[in-house]
């Protein structure tokens, strides 16, 4: 799992026209000079009637007016009634200045007098559309590459049965990866955040700060979980700590193909595959490409080094925990993954959804590209409903087809790789659409509710593991259904 994925930087919001306050509507008297405004002359702020004029302007008239271009595109009267509220009319204002009971009274006339006028989405160059999908494969390669440190570690870290039934060592490798991933999805959220006010030497200033606090958590944690024995599992867990804090960084700030870089000495496990590789060799490339991820990092984090009043104070720090929660429901449902009958078969599948988080991503961002496009061409908010439920339905089964395929290959590629079960393969879907749907609410701004679904279905599966496949089920089942409450509705994707 990375802990980049998907973490939307605020929005900006596009200042509104100044909604006006009418002239009096006929039947009402002239109100004297200066009244409201003692130190305004008499009819400051507006201009003089026209010679001969006779009834004055209906208000409503004026308002649809000036706010023609918000009213033309929305595709719901809530739309309005929304920007009216921002604007700070009150109902009292709007009874007694437009004969209108409420906002949402206002918003259906407004809606029912502008005539709709969406334009044509203009269509991405195919350039672009495939350096997007590339940028997504090649994340999604260097979320999958790690995997092969623990190959070529697996010699060094051999022993007997541990606790829980699991090999020794698992549990300060278990718990140090844990504690990276939430430490880091934190970590992210607030990076990106300030990358989102356009202030990246502050979001280096963070990253600078959180990284080696969270390599250190990480390797505490590691230690105090080892037991006598396991301390070559607990020096992997540190170096593993090591590399979440510099991939985070490099990541977050846009360097996937340094990253890549750092990992290439990993593609010598490769031959150990098949042969036996010296014990030398197999720490010398580990090495290698933990020293060259830490010194991208540190590189890339130069901008954070320079202070200046930019980077002081910042979004609250609390705003981040609810995305750190999700990495650790997301990363324990991972872990379940993969315990299977036989360590092949749980590799395969966490090498599975590891590589599919590439193309999740670029089916995410084509859900968004998709649902804007509805937004700017339908006309009424049940087509656009119909219209958005379609699109999350092809990009959801879209997902599902590639990470069975990529389970299906893992297991032809691995050597003496067992086919799974259709249960384990029932599981790992439902798993996905977990994942994926998480990411997508994460997207929109709902990821407390993400979060907790994913901690309750990962805290199920821990207290009763043959429970796996319906916890994943119902908690599928309860993201499906806060998807299709939030994001069908069309203030949910205007920017």
């Amino acid at each position: 799992m990375s802990a980049s994925l998907w973490l939307k930087p605020p929005r900006t919001e596009t200042p509104l026209p100044a909604i006006p306050r009418p002239r009096q509507p006929a039947g009402h008297p002239p109100a004297p000079a200066g009244a409201g405004h003692p130190t305004a002359p008499a009819g400051a702020g507006h201009p003089p009637a026209p010679a001969g004029a006779g009834l004055a302007a209906d208000p409503l008239d004026e308002l649809a007016r000036r706010l023609d271009g918000f009213v033309a595109v929305a595709v719901h009267p809530d739309e309005i009634a929304a920007i009216l509220e921002s604007d700070g009319m009150t109902d009292e204002h709007i009874r007694l200045t437009y004969g209108r009971a409420d906002s949402f009274s206002l918003a259906e006339d407004l809606y029912a007098r502008v005539e709709r006028r969406h334009p044509e989405p203009t269509a991405p160059s195919s350039g672009a559309w495939y350096g997007e999908l590339a940028g997504c494969l090649l994340r999604g390669l260097v979320f999958a590459l790690p995997g092969l440190a623990y190959v070529l570690a697996a010699p060094l870290l051999a022993g007997g049965h541990g606790r829980f039934g699991l090999p020794a060592g698992t549990i300060p490798l278990l718990a140090g990866a844990v504690t990276g991933w939430v430490w880091n999805q934190a970590l992210s959220h607030r990076a990106y955040t300030w990358l989102g006010l356009g202030d990246r030497p502050a979001a280096a200033r963070a990253l600078l700060a959180g990284a080696p606090a969270g390599a250190l958590a990480g390797t505490a944690v590691a230690l105090a979980s080892a037991a006598p024995g396991e301390t070559p599992a607990a020096v992997f867990a540190a170096g593993q700590s090591l590399y979440l804090a510099a991939a985070t960084v490099l990541l977050v700030l846009g360097r996937e193909r340094a990253l890549l870089c750092a990992l290439l000495p990993l593609t010598g496990a490769v031959p150990a595959f098949r042969w036996d590789l010296p014990d030398g060799l197999r720490a010398a490339l580990l090495l290698a490409s933990l020293t060259a991820s830490v010194v991208f990092a540190g590189l890339v984090l130069r901008p954070g080094l320079s202070r200046g009043a930019s980077g002081r104070g910042g979004p609250p720090r609390a705003a981040s925990l609810p995305y750190g929660l999700f990495g650790l429901g997301s990363g324990l449902l991972v872990l379940h993954a993969g315990v299977g009958d036989t360590l092949v078969s749980g590799a395969g599948a966490v090498i599975a959804l590891t590589l599919s988080m590439g193309p999740a991503e670029w089916l995410l961002h084509r859900f968004r590209d998709g649902s804007l496009t509805r937004l700017r061409t339908l006309t009424t908010a049940r087509e656009f409903r119909r219209a958005v439920t379609g699109t999350l339905v092809l990009c959801l089964g879209g997902y599902l087809t590639v990470l069975l395929a990529l389970a299906l290959a893992a297991t032809l590629v691995w050597p003496g790789a067992p086919w799974p079960t259709l249960p384990r393969l029932v599981t790992l879907l439902l798993i996905g659409t977990v994942l994926w749907l998480g990411l997508l609410l994460q997207a929109f701004g709902a990821v407390l509710s993400a979060a907790t679904v994913c901690l309750l279905a990962a805290a199920a599966q821990t207290v009763e593991p043959v429970a796996g496949p319906v916890a994943a089920g119902g908690a599928a089942a309860v993201l499906a259904a806060l998807t299709c409450v939030l994001l069908v509705r069309p203030t949910a994707h205007r920017a």
